[in-house]
């Protein structure tokens, strides 16, 4: 960690700890991240708006002796409704490329499903097609958040691997025998000093990883199918919860999860790459 400070226009000190992180090719955070990121903790006090960009500021002047690769970004994770700190970050290019959003209400009642269209667990027999389904989701999130990796598939299949063959909360929607959606899912616990806890109320919460309708079956019913199964099976075990990250760029994404009850509780905003930062 490295300590940098800032002063407001009237002279008050802001400070933060900005961290590097760098990933091989391997690292499964690839999928998300740029290959080297900067990731900046702000402690801005009271100050709202003209504290963050003090703090962005002397973080520009940090950048200026780096020269980052095109693979990189600068980060920071914020409360979503702070506004009073989305003007510094829009004056600096910062975007809002993800967000953490919760959702804790009672489980919807039963949907009706698609025609034809068969919600279950999935199955060790699943995982191709099922990996298949997931790495084209890539695509599409490739042209609004991080580029798509040419091992996005590899990268995917050990977690996808661990979970159906451990009988995990991976459901699929199958139409004709064939798979047609996908609903990859996992619990998380967040207990005193694990990463969890300083994003989320402490107890067990269910985790919303990777939820992908076949194109051809998009405004089907098929994604909001899964997710009544989805919410009723995390609710049934007494969870806190369920979170996930989605990317308010997409056109998708930004409209189907608040319909299903997500709010966002941390943004994270990202310039890309590194050496953008003004």
């Amino acid at each position: 960690m490295e300590r940098l400070t800032g002063l407001t226009p009237d002279g008050i000190e802001v400070t933060g700890e900005l961290k590097r992180h760098s990933y091989d090719a391997e690292a499964v955070e690839l999928l998300w991240s740029a290959a080297e990121t900067w990731q900046l903790f702000p402690a801005i006090g009271e100050t709202g708006t003209r504290g963050m960009d003090a703090l962005l500021t002397a973080w520009c002047e940090r950048m200026r002796t780096e020269a980052p690769d095109p693979d990189s970004a600068c980060a920071v994770n914020w409360p979503s409704r702070d506004a009073l700190a989305i003007r510094a970050f829009l004056d600096h290019g910062f975007v809002p490329l993800s967000s953490l959003a919760v959702r804790t209400a009672p489980p919807p009642a039963p949907t009706a499903r698609t025609t034809d269209t068969t919600v279950r667990r999935a199955r060790p027999g699943d995982f191709d097609a099922a990996l298949a389904l997931i790495a084209t989701t890539f695509d599409y999130t490739g042209l609004i958040a991080s580029p798509k990796r040419a091992n996005t598939a590899d990268l995917l299949a050990p977690g996808l691997r661990r979970r159906i063959e451990g009988n995990g909360p991976v459901w699929v929607a199958e139409r004709d025998g064939e798979l047609v959606g996908i609903a990859e899912c996992d619990r998380i616990d967040s207990a005193p000093g694990s990463w969890a806890a300083e994003l989320l109320p402490h107890g067990q919460w269910g985790y919303v990883n990777n939820v992908v309708t076949a194109p051809a079956m998009r405004g089907n019913g098929v994604g909001q199918a899964l997710m009544s199964l989805v919410h009723n099976e995390f609710h049934r075990e007494g969870t806190m919860g369920t979170f996930l990250y989605y990317n308010p760029p997409s056109p998708l994404a930004s409209v189907f999860w608040p319909r299903q009850g997500y709010r966002p509780l941390w943004t994270n905003w990202e310039i890309r790459p590194a050496s953008a930062l003004r």
